[in-house]
């Protein structure tokens, strides 16, 4: 099971405010890797993030091919980060869609909600430390 603590619910929604924004990094179906700062990444519930993607680009287009993510987290002042291995989903529409421009615009991550942009969920299913020792996962021994 995945409970994400408070520490990394606080740590990670406020990512951008104290300058540590969160990484993504995706692969294409034929193994092209790529990463990028994410600057608006909220937890949701228990298990999930949310982010906003304007760009339209890698690694978004990576994330429609192939859905397994890691989402990284590194407050260096604070010695705390995190590896999360995730299964994303795309929306560009609809009720999920809605619900977390909603939410990214309440909690100040976005000032523009009328851009259009992607939605971008992540399902965490393993989380790991910054040298990898596993903390939490889903299913034992993912093999990703």
């Amino acid at each position: 099971m995945i409970k994400l603590t408070e520490q990394m619910v606080e740590l990670v929604n406020n990512a951008r405010e104290s300058g540590n924004p969160c990484i993504i990094a995706t692969a294409s179906t034929d193994g092209t890797p790529n990463c990028g700062y994410i600057g608006t990444v909220l937890c949701i519930n228990y298990d999930s993030f949310i982010y906003r993607d304007r760009s339209g680009r890698i690694p978004l287009e990576h994330i429609e091919e192939n859905s397994k993510v890691i989402l990284l987290f590194r407050h260096a002042e604070k010695q705390s980060g995190w590896k999360f291995r995730c299964t994303s989903y795309v929306h560009r529409q609809g009720a999920a869609y809605d619900d977390a421009i909603e939410r990214l615009t309440r909690a100040g991550l976005i000032t523009d909600p009328e851009l259009p942009a992607a939605i971008v969920v992540l399902q965490v299913h393993q989380i790991l430390d910054l040298f990898g020792k596993v903390l939490q996962e889903l299913e034992p021994e993912i093999d990703w």
